[in-house]
């Protein structure tokens, strides 16, 4: 027999090596192949198959993790580089490798080699560690949780000789921390570096002449040239020059401000036109937005008093089941005792819900919804008040083109087509509205060289034999150029709301001015009578001025606004809202909004917001569009249900059991036939939300 199998064995092998051989086998096969009659598979048959895929791909990202969330992930964070795990993650995973191991190393010495088994002990405590690190933490708490049932299981099952028991409890312990760690934050993110520059380099003037020098190297006093198009990288005066400087993600202002010598600039504010010199007073941790990230580092955070539903759950069952089975040991003997152990009361909502919350993690990220911690999640139903920072969220970035107001005899479509040729290079939110506005109206811009262009305090353009000069009242007043007593008037109504006004000049003479206004979300107005209609309140905090945050709140219908609030106001304003029993949802997209964000029960902002607010917030809507916030609290109605039935798949079996203890004598073999069956209830039902979320699959022709 021997001598077949190493004969039959050596023709393989000679087969497998053999080319001609090889591509022959092939040939006969492909030739089969063709022959072959293809059944068409019946539509329950591929329904089948695709729950089975879509199961398949639950079960890995619930384990895994979800490949699509991994990705957002990486992307919100890549200037850390993208690192998602951290060293006792990394630590976690690879102990759950090592568990694996064990139990095949347990069965070979239960079975083959008794002399494995007291290694397998001693690997086991080893990997137990953590869990029993874990249990003294709690304790020490005063707190009896699931961890002391997993300790006492598997120490009284090493004890007893029990070893593949013993390491199987220890896989699933280990395996839940993992699920555990998967659905709370990667890590306590240090904020305060979200405030400090990104800047490598900035521009100096020594003695005369312009030097590039690392922004760590800057000193009080210095000063710093900062030109059109760049971000303050200090905290200073300006001592030459005028600029229109965009502070709102700073100070939430809607219109930009006019910052001439003498006047303050702030660190990560935006120059959009014009050229500063700056005398330093404040570099990286001394200034303004990073004192706000410091303030942010010893705000509370509210997820961080918060346990998991499902562990909270589960460990809230633990005593009352030891004290039940303490008392039945006396009268029904060890066997039901250690059944009404395995009734297993709200123990596996420690597996339920993680799952069930990765699951849904995965379905939001499927939706451009991207939920940091799974807490975040879990808590989205409990909101009844809604909080909206105005401008960048409620607002566009980009304003609108509101009214023309030609002088002399230019009319409003010359005006703006020169507005648009001056602008035609820019690509500060500006210039975009005024070229939108011009694309929009169907209007030929005129074409301009280069070399024809001046960017300083505002723009002079050279078309043909007339120049054009655009930019704000103080350029043309630089240029000496007339403003008539209806423009200045104009002026003051325009700032009172909130508008911006752009100046141009023809040949030295004003021509016209161009009416700008913050451009309301298109989304917004819809987003706004969903939330109503969920009788969530509505609030606008605003750091902008109070008539256009008054105008706001009434064109989208909110009763409640805050205007010209400060960072650390916000956060107070927040937190007299939860003080007063209301239960705050925060959405915001500035530096200012940070502190605020932190505060709030449920944080929120969009992709493209100020790194401040993206790092702070644990929701993101990741296409930068209000309406997600529709999908965001009907996918968490959809989660909600799933828990209430995890609940009552680990709750029944438990009654179930011990109505049978009682009345009918069940021992172990009964509590863990009810106990296992119960589990695989649960476990499908955590993954059925993929399998209906999960889009059909696209039919090709022909198939």
């Amino acid at each position: 027999m021997l001598i077949q199998i190493l004969i039959a064995g050596s023709g393989f092998i000679f087969g497998v090596k053999n080319k001609k051989f090889r591509q022959k086998l092939r040939s006969i096969y492909n030739k089969n192949k063709g022959l072959a009659l293809k059944p068409k598979p019946s539509s329950l048959y591929l329904k089948g198959k695709t729950d089975l895929l879509t199961l398949k791909k639950g079960i890995k990202a619930a384990t895994s993790g979800d490949e699509m969330r991994h990705q957002q992930l990486k992307r919100m964070d890549a200037r850390n580089g993208g690192n998602l795990l951290d060293a006792s993650e990394i630590t976690l995973n690879r102990n759950i490798k090592r568990s694996i191991g064990l139990m095949g190393l347990s069965l070979i010495g239960t079975w083959f080699y008794a002399p494995l088994l007291p290694i397998t002990g001693i690997g086991t405590l080893y990997l137990f560690t953590p869990v029993l690190k874990q249990l003294f933490r709690n304790l020490k708490k005063r707190r009896i949780t699931t961890e002391l049932i997993e300790s006492v299981s598997v120490i009284g099952f090493l004890v007893s000789g029990y070893y593949l028991l013993a390491i199987s409890i220890t896989f699933t312990s280990l395996l839940c921390m993992k699920l555990l760690t998967r659905v709370e934050a990667h890590s306590h993110k240090q904020l305060i570096n979200s405030f400090n520059q990104k800047q490598q380099l900035v521009w100096v003037l020594q003695e005369g002449t312009e030097i590039e020098i690392p922004l760590d190297a800057v000193r009080e006093k210095d000063i710093v040239v900062v030109n059109a198009g760049e971000i303050i990288p200090v905290d200073g005066t300006i001592t030459k020059g005028l600029a229109s400087v965009d502070q709102h993600s700073l100070t939430g202002e809607s219109q930009p401000a006019e910052k001439e010598a003498g006047g303050n600039v702030f660190a990560t504010t935006l120059v959009l036109s014009g050229r500063i010199l700056i005398k330093v007073e404040n570099t990286g941790s001394n200034t303004n937005a990073a004192k706000i990230g410091q303030i942010l580092e010893k705000t509370q955070e509210y997820k961080e008093s918060l346990r998991l539903r499902g562990k909270h759950i589960a460990d809230g069952f633990i005593a009352p089941t030891l004290v039940v089975s303490g008392l039945t040991l006396p009268l029904l003997g060890p066997s039901a005792a250690m059944a009404i152990i395995w009734t297993g009361f709200g123990y596996d909502m420690k597996q339920y819900g993680p799952i069930s919350v990765l699951n849904f993690l995965h379905i939001m990220a499927k939706n451009g919804i991207l939920i940091k911690d799974g807490r975040s999640l879990e808590i989205l139903q409990k909101v009844d008040t809604l909080v909206f920072d105005k401008t960048g969220t409620l607002t566009m970035e980009q304003p609108e083109l509101s009214r023309l107001h030609p002088l002399q005899s230019f009319d409003e479509e010359q005006l703006l087509s020169y507005a648009a040729a001056a602008e035609y290079r820019q690509t500060h939110p500006i210039a975009r509205a005024i070229l939108a506005a011009a694309e929009q109206r169907g209007l030929k811009i005129p074409d301009i060289e280069e070399a024809a262009y001046k960017v300083g305090y505002g723009i002079e353009v050279k078309m043909e034999t007339t120049l054009l000069q655009l930019g704000s009242a103080r350029f043309m007043q630089q240029k000496g150029i007339h403003l008539p007593e209806d423009i200045q008037q104009l002026k003051i109504r325009c700032d009172a709301n909130g508008h911006s006004l752009v100046y141009i000049a023809v040949d030295n003479a004003l021509a016209g001015v161009l009416e700008l206004q913050p451009c309301i979300r298109p989304e917004a107005r819809e987003i706004i009578r969903y939330l109503k209609a969920q009788n969530i309140s509505l609030t606008i905090i605003s750091g902008d001025h109070e008539q256009p945050t008054r105008q706001l709140a009434q064109e989208l219908g909110i009763q409640q606004y805050y205007a010209e609030t400060l960072p650390d106001q916000k956060a107070a304003l927040i937190k007299e809202l939860r003080d007063s029993g209301k239960f705050v949802a925060y959405i915001g997209d500035g530096i200012n909004d940070a502190i605020a964000l932190k505060q709030a029960n449920v944080s929120i902002s969009l992709r493209g917001a100020s790194t401040a607010a993206t790092d702070t917030a644990q929701i993101i809507l990741m296409d930068g569009d209000l309406s997600k916030l529709k999908t965001l609290f009907e996918i968490s109605k959809s989660f909600e249900t799933n828990m209430r039935t995890n609940y009552l798949t680990s709750i029944v079996p438990g009654m179930i059991t011990l109505g049978g203890v009682f009345l009918f004598g069940m021992g172990i073999a009964g509590g863990l036939t009810v106990y296992f069956t119960a589990k695989l209830v649960g476990l499908t039902n955590t993954m059925l939300p993929l399998v209906k979320k999960e889009d059909p699959p696209v039919q090709r022709e022909g198939a």
